[in-house]
């Protein structure tokens, strides 16, 4: 048996399930009697003291340096302000109702005022609010927090929730991973997990009826799933799968941190295509020069309605605090086609890999189109962001997506939003896209070449048709012939190149791609490593040679012997 959850810290991790019940929220809504209000706010006072001394001994036991200090001080901050106890105690006489009541109260208001704050980060700080809350209603109903010194076994924690303060005190030797019913990518609880290396999973609704204590528990951080006491084969299997994993991050130790450049000094950025926030949160393991291809539409495949724009400037700001000021580029939705959403119509056409997809769905469907880029407009206040729209084939679709932009721009200052200045590419996947580039280079700062579809278009080969992709593959005169006339036309204007295809992923196509002058290559996090070492280990005059070489070649199979020799 096993249950997903948001991978907020990648590894993976064995060890027995231990419940920190910290919450005991029992509170009463009827009425109190007179009698009893000078009790309650004794109560109060009692509450607030205990977690006033035990924040205090806690931050005895860290180094002020430590990234849980000043979390730990904020708490201290709302526990120590008079005029809030005041306001909780008016409350309980005004309204005759329990200390818990009283706190619940006040609290949610509080956490209420930060989550309408516009700074995600901000915001991001009414769940402290709100587990603090919990805490000393915690206080009143009797709960003391659990001593953890005495563990002697490799531990998972199962929790709701975790504050700053309960995280430090965790004792690190023997807890292995965390399992939280809430939190998200920013969280404080995600950031301190990451930054201690813990494998861990938020947002996981688990049965806590069905996880005792002491089960056997397997927390796999790469698929974003806790197996409940595994059978044998699928524990094998995850044992095998993490010692894989020590084995890919000792090879990091060695690559994630060095340049990737040519033995001769030629840089190349190294960028990742991604389709989630689990996936980005592998990203610093592999050590990614940023985002090369971040596809929306992932965040469509599992959900029933459609995000609107306040859940995706969130989801876009959480995946630029993970970026932290790295590349960031984001591909407007690409629909249709062989991608079919739950949230969206079917639409039924006789040849839908020519029908309405791509840039076509979004102005086919404006207000689609609009409140994605007025989220990543006012995300764009966090951090840098580019953006790029998917099978453009001509000027006049780009004079329509910049109206819109400008629309967009004009009703969030009416909205009194803030928003951010973005870099604007296209992909550029058609031989229409690659014959109408020169028009459209003025407008753009940067393009990414996607082979995949390229490959499709100009062979008129389905990309998805198994029987025909070994015949007509994007390794192939035609496509290269296209590949290099993009780059040849952008270069001309100072227009920055990337190439986002599959090739990007092949260590063995890399050296020819980086020959022929493209200054990104944008790859599955999984093949980032190995074509960074291919790169790393050739001379970029040597490149050069290859693209010479490999241009000249007009035979599918004389190119593949040129690039693979006997290994394909």
């Amino acid at each position: 048996m096993s249950v997903t959850g948001v991978v907020v810290s990648s590894g993976i991790a064995f060890g027995q399930a231990l419940h920190l019940n910290l919450h005991q929220q029992k509170i009463d809504y009827r009425l109190i009697p007179q009698s009893d209000i000078a009790d309650e706010k004794k109560a109060l006072e009692k509450a607030f003291n205990q977690q006033k001394l035990y924040l205090n001994q806690c931050l005895k036991q860290l180094e002020q340096e430590s990234e849980h200090f000043e979390l730990i001080e904020a708490d201290l901050m709302i526990l120590e302000d008079e005029d809030l106890v005041e306001e909780i105690a008016d409350t309980i006489s005004k309204l005759q109702i329990s200390a818990a009541v009283a706190i619940e109260r006040i609290f949610s208001h509080q956490a209420s005022e930060l989550a309408q704050l516009e700074d995600p980060y901000l915001a991001n700080r009414a769940q402290d609010v709100l587990s603090l809350a919990s805490r000393l209603i915690a206080r009143l109903n009797g709960a003391q927090h659990l001593d953890l010194s005495q563990l002697k076994e490799d531990t998972i924690i199962f929790a709701h929730d975790l504050t700053p303060a309960e995280f430090a005190m965790l004792p690190r030797r023997h807890i292995t991973g965390l399992v939280l019913e809430t939190g998200g990518m920013t969280s404080h609880t995600a950031i301190l997990a990451r930054s201690a290396g813990i494998p861990a999973l938020l947002s996981c609704q688990y049965d806590t009826a069905e996880i005792v204590n002491g089960t056997e528990i397997v927390l796999d951080g790469m698929q974003g799933q806790v197996f409940i006491a595994p059978l044998t084969e699928v524990r094998n299997q995850l044992y095998e799968l993490k010692r894989l994993d020590e084995q890919r991050k000792q090879q990091l130790l060695t690559l994630k941190d060095l340049p990737v450049q040519t033995l001769d000094g030629h840089q190349v950025s190294l960028l990742a295509n991604v389709g989630s926030l689990n996936e980005i949160s592998h990203l610093a393991d592999v050590g990614a020069d940023g985002i090369g291809l971040f596809r929306t539409e992932f965040m469509l495949m599992n959900t029933q309605t459609l995000p609107d724009e306040k859940t995706q400037y969130h989801f876009y700001c959480d995946s630029l605090h993970l970026m932290a000021g790295k590349v960031f580029t984001i591909r407007t939705l690409d629909v249709g086609a062989d991608k079919e959403l739950p949230c969206l119509p079917t639409i039924i056409e006789d040849n839908p890999a020519l029908g309405l997809r791509g840039i076509r769905y979004s102005l086919a469907n404006p207000e689609l189109f609009k409140t994605q880029v007025k989220a990543i407009l006012r995300a764009a206040n966090h951090g840098p962001i580019r953006l790029m729209f998917p099978m453009i084939n001509q000027i006049e679709e780009l004079d329509v997506l910049f109206d819109y932009i400008e629309e967009c721009k004009t009703s969030l200052l009416d909205e009194e939003k803030g928003f951010g200045e973005l870099s604007y590419g296209i992909v550029v996947e058609t031989p229409a896209a690659v014959l109408n580039l020169e028009s459209m280079l003025t407008r753009l700062d940067f393009i990414s070449i996607g082979t995949n579809d390229l490959t499709q278009y100009t062979m008129a080969a389905d990309r998805t048709n198994p029987a025909l992709t070994g015949q007509y593959p994007s390794l192939s005169p035609a496509v290269l012939t296209l590949v290099n006339a993009t780059i040849t036309l952008a270069k001309k204007y100072n227009v920055s190149v990337s190439l986002c295809g599959e090739l990007a992923s092949d260590p063995k196509v890399a050296p020819l791609l980086v020959g022929m002058g493209i200054d990104e290559l944008s790859v599955n996090p999984c093949a980032l490593l190995e074509v960074k070492s291919a790169l790393r280990n050739i001379q970029y005059q040597t490149c050069l040679a290859i693209a010479k070489h490999g241009l000249k070649l007009t035979r599918i199979e004389e190119l593949n012997l040129y690039i693979y020799g006997q290994d394909k």
